[in-house]
């Protein structure tokens, strides 16, 4: 917990006032090739968060610039995994970065219950923009995927059952860039009336690079969404996470 001095109170002129604040701490992959962009984009994101914080002290670290997480974490604070998944990043490399600093790991962005709502309306949204009906359209989320192990695709179908109930008619299928089905596969035959919502936290190479690419080889015809984690209200989902958090409302184990 971050300490904060109050003025003096009249009465007891001598004395100061203490109060502890809690710490939250954003963490995301960054990009070890360039770490400079994400991490600020991430520091622009933990002062949106900041907004619907009062009282709250919010950081921010990616894992892509060396030592950062480790010199803002502190004992007690909530680090949240701006991640997508709760694989090995969130169960392996967070814990190991910061032995020795007795932090919460808050759940990933990514499973967030209120996550699947958000995009929903998003998507509702783009649909109108552009005249389209939202029961006629196809939905394919763009997702990373992992040939090392199971948890990235789960958390990418984990949310497109979440988005089938929040959003009921669009038919909406999965694509990957690292296992099968590639995203190539899962667009090839999409109607032209069809979002493409990459399922990632950050617009790295991968949503600059590999999810064009794939879409294009595709003749995919529809439109590209933001990535899940710049949809506007994202901020103030997160707030509410640490909130709940903090509150003890989510397991912490």
């Amino acid at each position: 917990m971050a300490a904060c001095s109050q003025p003096p109170d009249q009465e007891r002129p001598n004395t100061k006032a203490e109060c502890t604040v809690p710490v939250a701490i954003l963490t995301a992959h960054g990009q070890p090739s360039a770490p400079e962009a994400p991490e600020q984009d991430l520091a622009d994101l933990a002062a949106q968060v900041a907004q619907h914080l009062e009282g709250w002290d919010v950081r921010s670290a990616t894992l892509s610039t060396p030592g950062k997480l480790q010199s803002v974490a502190e004992k007690d604070a909530v680090v949240f995994p701006f991640f997508m998944s709760g694989g090995y990043f969130t169960t392996s490399v967070l814990p190991q970065r910061l032995e020795g600093i007795e932090v919460n790991i808050a759940p990933p962005f990514g499973l967030d219950a209120d996550l699947a709502p958000l995009a929903a309306r998003a998507m509702r949204e783009a649909a109108d923009r552009n005249n389209w009906t939202i029961d006629n359209i196809d939905i394919l989320l763009a997702a990373h995927g992992s040939a090392r192990g199971p948890m990235a695709a789960a958390a990418a179908y984990f949310f497109a059952r979440a988005l089938c109930k929040a959003l009921p008619g669009p038919r909406i299928s999965c694509g990957f860039v690292e296992q099968a089905p590639s995203i190539a596969d899962a667009a090839r035959h999409l109607p032209e009336q069809s979002f493409c919502v990459p399922f990632f936290a950050q617009a790295g190479d991968h949503v600059r690079d590999d999810v064009p690419e794939a879409l294009e080889y595709a003749g995919f015809r529809g439109e590209t969404l933001p990535v899940v984690g710049a949809l506007p209200g994202v901020p103030e989902l997160i707030a509410r996470a640490l909130q709940r958090y903090k509150a003890g409302q989510i397991d912490k184990n």
